[in-house]
């Protein structure tokens, strides 16, 4: 849904809500990256290799994901952006990968960069989940008339980006904000926001309807995005108990480093 639409000789402008909150998120990011008075060469190496990674992997996850049958037959849309079409799991994985390259060619440590960044994604997502509204998508059960109801070629849906909005920016994003200097191994930030985001969206999944192209996977309830979320809340566990024991091991060579030198 275009802002506005502007011509200039032969050429349209029409910048879109959803291609807005994108430009307003990555800016943010830099803000963020700005105010942890971070060294201008790391954030020029991380706001290059984030805006690329997500934009890149967030289209092609979407595409293999959620509709491969359909740019299978219509190609040349797959370079339409401002039509929507983003998957926030797959690019969050490859996010994860590029912040670990980034961290290798800046010669720094990868977790504890991690967790510099990763607090800020919570309010990408507040800002994709008000662009998600705007644009009257990811809407759930015709026929609600409730608080904040979004209408849609007439007919009224329930608001579930806005439950979203406030599950998986709002809270998680507070919750986040708040720990973020009080955590006790590297990259818990990010196993929190894992486990925190795999729950927020495995909860608001109940509340959006299916994508037409795929329906239920199972049980008449079980969508693509539980199965994602589901896979997400299990690295999560899995990262926080082999991040905690090689925190404790670490802390143990120390000690033991410690003693054997104060002898």
């Amino acid at each position: 849904m275009p802002i506005f639409t502007f011509h200039i000789w032969s050429m349209t402008l029409a910048p879109t809500w959803y291609g807005l909150m994108y430009a307003v998120s990555f800016y943010i990011f830099f803000l963020a990256l700005k105010y942890q008075k971070m060294p201008e060469k790391q954030i020029d190496t991380l706001l290059f290799a984030t805006i690329l990674w997500v934009v890149l992997w967030g289209r092609i996850g979407y595409i293999v994901l959620y509709n491969f049958s359909y740019y299978r037959e219509h190609i040349g849309e797959i370079f339409m952006l401002w039509k929507g079409g983003m998957s926030f799991h797959w690019w969050a994985l490859w996010v994860i990968i590029a912040w670990y390259f980034a961290a290798r060619i800046l010669r720094i440590s990868f977790l504890n960069l991690a967790d510099q960044c990763v607090w800020v994604v919570p309010f990408w997502l507040l800002l994709g989940r008000i662009g998600n509204y705007i644009n009257g998508e990811l809407l759930w059960l015709p026929g609600y008339s409730g608080f904040w109801a979004k209408i849609v070629n007439g007919v009224s849906f329930f608001p579930t980006p806005l439950l979203e909005w406030f599950l998986e920016g709002i809270l998680l994003g507070g919750i986040i904000y708040w720990k973020r200097n009080n955590i006790t191994y590297p990259w818990q930030l990010g196993v929190w926001f894992l486990w925190g985001y795999g729950l927020a969206r495995f909860i608001t999944e109940f509340f959006r309807s299916p994508d037409s192209q795929i329906g239920y996977l199972l049980w008449d309830w079980m969508t693509l995005g539980h199965v994602l979320s589901i896979f997400m809340i299990i690295i999560s566990i899995f990262l926080h108990i082999f991040l905690k024991i090689r925190n404790l091991r670490d802390r143990k060579k120390r000690l033991n480093y410690s003693k054997a030198f104060i002898q």
